[in-house]
């Protein structure tokens, strides 16, 4: 029994002896391992060093204390970690490995001298935490130059690397500092929070809010910046679609990449120190893409000015110009929208219900604001076929070094836009101080020729106070008319198969006067017209031949208003002045007539209209032959009883 006994110790002792032998050798193993990623991080150019290192068997337990990486051989971006904990450390394969979480402390990424402004950019995270990650065992090789867009993929093909189920940090802070260019700040984010991250991309990333505090540089005038989002939310995002967008190698890539999916935030607000405060419920954004072939982050830094002391030079300027324009036209949004926002200065306080954009169209909507002449009221303003892209194009086609924008860049913003439209408009006319109110105006363009549309159509649905300082409207404030209702309806377009112009509709109510419409047909109407050369539109314009002409007047008080203005004038009763007008207008259709005897029956026609309150008059120009546009601008100013001969006329009056 007692050689039992003492077999037993003995055998206890070798085992625990073995024990804690094996544990030394498998940390000393795992000691090996991280001395070797070290290595290898030193070997690629870079500076890389750490304290302690651990690993506990049992729960396969590895920890490694102050850690310190520099990619680059030029102190441009650091890292600094003060301690690393994974838990359940396994190995996967020769160059992979798992953990099921991983705690990291005191995680701070300094980025110094970056790009033509030299920014400095520090990331700080106190605690972060992974669950269930899997990763390779040794990083890639970082970047030597230490410039922006290789740190960049650098990250970013690391992130592409990793899986995790999740990843939680309470807080990270951002601070940046551009020196005298533009300023600094600092931004914390709390409740940090990542979904399923695999392969590059994340199911759903999420703050709770953020505190946002920035030091404005601004000549004679710095200012402070201070503000909170809440709710930060992102879904599907694909660090793959930047990372093609990064690669010198997609130049060619013209498909759409999606980054994410959506992106949105809850309330948030932002005031100045100079008394300005913005307030927002929100903004979302979705299907945010990009294409490779034109989205050059690298080459779009090089393109920005070196030397921020000194203005761009006009070529400058417009060489900038193009490249932001093709950098954007390689970003593409789907839907945006900004929710409810208010704006407060000292003079008072601006309110928008929504800013929204979406397949091309911005609107804005809800305006209500104060201006000089009063509250100002709008429902909606909106932009059609709008591209931050061909804005951009536009406004660098304007920048010509020495010369003013010529008539036709000018016109290039008919190829910016298809279409404005204004709703909903109240505000306080400058003198009258009374409401101008506009329920719609709607201006749209098309089927552009070099720069000129050859198609267009606008509406105009309006009222507004007759201004008593305006010398054209005396005898509408004489006769107690103290505001018009404005209905205008034009269309025009040409068909360049038939070379055809038609004016349908031109229409314009003034709801309490008149109501005329006019149709306008031209032909042989050539290509050539379109064009901001004078002196070709001239040459071209001999080719225009004349078609018919429909004109109509329907009478809502116009008449009565001409034979009132006319009796105050002759200090006669208005059925005198009525009758006066008439025998007028008899008269010198008679001397008319006696050239022309289809004129007879429009001056018979006219006649009536002033007669009788009330009517329609409709007058019709049938062309007897072919009538050359030129030629007969030329005769109705010089002889306009021959122009009016050259057309068959046909005139009518009716209730």
């Amino acid at each position: 029994m007692k050689r039992i006994l003492i077999g037993l110790i003995m055998a206890a002792a070798l085992g625990a002896g073995g024990w804690f032998g094996f544990d030394l050798y498998v940390q000393h193993r795992a000691t090996s391992k991280v001395e070797a990623v070290f290595e290898q991080m030193r070997a690629g150019g870079g500076k890389a060093s750490h304290g302690k290192i651990g690993f506990a068997l049992a729960t396969r337990t590895l920890t490694i204390e102050d850690v310190v990486i520099a990619p680059g051989k030029e102190p441009q971006a650091q890292i600094r970690i003060a301690g690393i904990k994974g838990t359940g450390v396994r190995q996967i394969d020769e160059t992979r490995f798992s953990a099921d979480s991983i705690d990291i402390t005191g995680l701070e990424v300094a980025l110094d001298q970056l790009g033509p402004t030299r920014l400095k950019v520090a990331y700080r995270i106190p605690q972060l935490t992974m669950r269930d990650y899997a990763g390779p065992v040794h990083a890639m090789n970082a970047p030597t130059d230490g410039s922006l867009i290789d740190i960049y993929r650098y990250a970013l093909n690391q992130y592409a690397s990793v899986t995790a189920s999740s990843l939680a940090a309470p807080t990270l802070t951002i601070t940046f500092d551009s020196g005298a260019a533009a300023g600094s700040g600092e931004i914390t984010y709390a409740g940090l929070a990542i979904q399923n991250l695999k392969h590059g991309k994340i199911d759903a990333m999420k703050a709770d809010r953020a505190a946002i505090s920035i030091d404005v540089k601004q000549p004679g005038k710095p200012d402070k910046l201070t503000g909170e989002l809440s709710s930060i939310i992102i879904n599907d995002f694909d660090a793959t679609a930047i990372l093609a967008a990064l690669d010198p190698q997609t130049t060619s890539d013209d498909s759409y990449r999606r980054v994410y999916r959506q992106v949105s935030t809850g309330p948030y607000a932002l005031k100045s120190a100079q008394g300005m405060r913005v307030d927002v419920d929100g903004f979302t954004m979705q299907d945010i893409a990009v294409q490779p072939s034109k989205f050059r982050l690298a080459e779009m830094l090089t393109a920005l000015p070196q030397d921020q002391s000194t203005p761009p030079t006009p070529a400058q300027a417009r060489e900038l110009l193009e490249k932001l324009a093709g950098f954007y036209e390689g970003l593409r949004i789907g839907k945006a929208e900004i929710g409810k926002m208010s704006v407060g200065t000292p003079q008072g306080t601006a309110r928008i219900n929504a800013v929204r954009y979406r397949e091309g169209e911005l609107a804005v909507e809800g305006v209500d604001t104060p201006s000089p002449q009063g509250q100002f009221k709008m429902e909606r303003f909106a932009l059609k076929s709008f591209s931050a892209a061909n804005l951009m194009r536009w406004a660098a086609s304007l920048r010509t070094p020495g010369q003013p924008p010529s008539p036709d860049q000018m016109l290039g913003l008919f190829r910016v836009l298809a279409g404005a439209e204004v709703k909903g408009v109240i505000a306080l006319h400058r003198n009258t101080r009374q409401p101008i109110t506009v329920d719609t105006i709607s201006l749209n363009w098309g089927q552009l020729v070099g720069s000129i549309p050859s198609k267009a159509s606008l509406v105009v649905k309006m009222v507004t106070p007759t201004d008593p300082a305006n010398p054209a409207l005396q005898p509408l404030i004489v006769a107690g008319v103290d505001k018009l209702a404005i209905d205008l309806d034009l269309g025009a377009a040409w068909t360049e198969s038939s070379g055809a112009f038609a004016l349908a509709p031109a229409t314009i109510d003034l709801g309490n006067l008149a109501r005329a419409q006019a149709r306008l047909a031209l032909a042989n109407v050539p290509r050539g017209l379109f064009t901001t050369d004078p002196v070709q539109a001239m040459s071209q314009a001999g080719q225009i031949e004349t078609g018919p002409i429909e004109l109509s007047l329907r009478d809502s008080g116009v008449v009565d208003l001409v034979v009132a203005q006319f009796a105050r004038m002759q200090n006669v009763s208005r059925d005198t002045a009525r009758g006066a007008i008439v025998e007028m207008i008899r008269a010198q259709g008679e001397k008319i007539a006696a050239s022309n005897a289809d004129a007879k029956v429009a001056v018979d026609a006219l006649a009536g209209f002033v007669e009788t309150s009330g009517q329609t008059l409709t007058i019709k120009l049938t062309a007897r032959a072919k009538v050359p546009l030129m030629q007969l601008m030329q005769l109705s100013q010089s002889d306009p009883e021959s122009a009016l001969a050259q057309f068959r006329i046909e005139a009518s009056t009716g209730l």
